[in-house]
């Protein structure tokens, strides 16, 4: 397959202004090929059904095309002729192997995306060129969060010239979190009947006052405002052993396996949140049982739990469950006080546990009050049933 010009020894790409690449010779570029079969010939090149091609093309998440439409390359005809033959010699069903597709388009999809915003916002950074013009600056619309037409082209170059440069990091990435999984899959492999799922701590970390700031900040001073928080809640989470399962805006979701590791992340996070001067404070709400772990998500009461306590803590306040209260009674370096029972929508009484560290026993948060809030705010869209 043929690939992009390097990096190094690529056309240099002004990165603002002055360079409008056509975006087919940016597609050019990343593909390697021209597109120049359609589905039919791509599915007879491959010995494969016209059928079987079509499901291939949408568990990759592409629309529907039609069969003599020429938007196939020789890139795409060599991908459906590998998953092909690993379904003829019968190392996936077809049914696992659309999975995989799945969760490799799923996930790229993402990853792309995140990569075009932050190229388009590191050269929206940049002051504008020194050259005469009929574009506008180069920069981000603040009225919609959107790079101009300017800077979407110069983003676009220069991820075509660094395309191949980047290719090498993302195999190493997945190969370094594929042999995690596989330990950490290895590692729980102790079924207990009729308790399906894995045993894990897991926590809510969520930003306090989000939606006074969502009215207050710009797009582009909200969008710096997440990507903060999403980035040194990930190292926090990451240097405990934990995992980040997923981020939906002001809130993270996170995991870690025993109730130390947890605790000292929860604790960690709401001090790193109120030392810094960008970001509000977070409140976080963790519960220790058994979840079901699917597709990167977890789901089960145990998550629910943690939501609901997440949605009663003061800010700068850790709250845990009874489960994780009695597995850190022992362990130094922390100390806990029983609240009021609460009774929590969806999940009933629980009796939540303000979580210090032990040289901060008796000292209270910047509200001044440790108990739970009483205003009605259980979170109600973030159920993993």
């Amino acid at each position: 397959m043929p690939s992009a010009g390097r990096h190094r020894s690529g056309v240099p790409v002004k990165l603002a202004g002055g360079f409008s690449p056509a975006a087919d010779d940016v597609e050019a570029r990343l593909l390697g090929q021209p597109r120049s079969m359609g589905s039919r010939e791509v599915s007879a090149k491959a010995s494969v059904s016209i059928l079987s091609a079509r499901k291939f093309w949408h568990a990759l998440g592409f629309p529907k095309v039609e069969d003599e439409d020429p938007v196939f390359t020789e890139a795409d005809l060599f991908a459906l002729q590998s998953v092909a033959a690993l379904v003829r010699d019968g190392v996936f069903d077809e049914a696992t192997a659309l999975g995989m597709t799945r969760a490799f388009a799923r996930t790229t999809d993402r990853l792309a995306v995140w990569q075009v915003q932050l190229m388009a916002e590191a050269i929206g950074e940049l002051p504008p060129p020194q050259v005469e013009t009929d574009e506008v600056d180069a920069g981000l619309d603040l009225t919609r969060g959107m790079p101009d037409p300017a800077t979407a082209r110069a983003a676009a170059a220069k991820l075509a010239e660094i395309a191949d440069d980047l290719e090498p990091l993302l195999i190493y990435a997945w190969r370094r979190h594929l042999s995690a999984a596989i330990s950490r899959m290895i590692t729980d492999a102790e079924p207990i009947e009729d308790q399906p799922g894995v045993v894990r701590a897991v926590g809510f970390a969520d930003l306090v006052s989000f939606t006074r700031l969502v009215r207050r900040l710009s797009e582009r001073e909200l969008a710096r405002m997440v990507q903060r928080f999403e980035a040194l809640a990930s190292d926090v989470v990451t240097a405990h052993g934990g995992r980040v399962i997923k981020t939906v805006g002001d809130e993270v979701l996170f995991v870690a396996i025993g109730a130390a590791p947890a605790a000292a992340i929860a604790l960690d996070l709401v001090e790193a949140m109120a030392e810094d001067d960008v970001l509000p404070d977070v409140r976080v709400g963790m519960a220790g049982g058994r979840v079901i772990s699917r597709l990167g998500d977890v789901f089960g009461t145990t998550v629910n739990r943690a939501s609901r306590l997440t949605a009663v803590a003061r800010p700068r306040t850790v709250l845990v469950d009874d489960s994780l209260a009695a597995s850190l009674a022992s362990t130094s370096g922390f100390e806990m006080s029983a609240l009021r029972s609460r009774n929590l929508r969806g999940i009933g009484p629980v009796t939540p546990w303000v979580l210090r560290r032990a040289d901060q026993a008796g000292r209270r948060g910047r509200m001044g009050d440790d108990q739970p809030r009483d205003d009605g705010d259980d979170r109600g869209d973030l159920d993993h049933e």
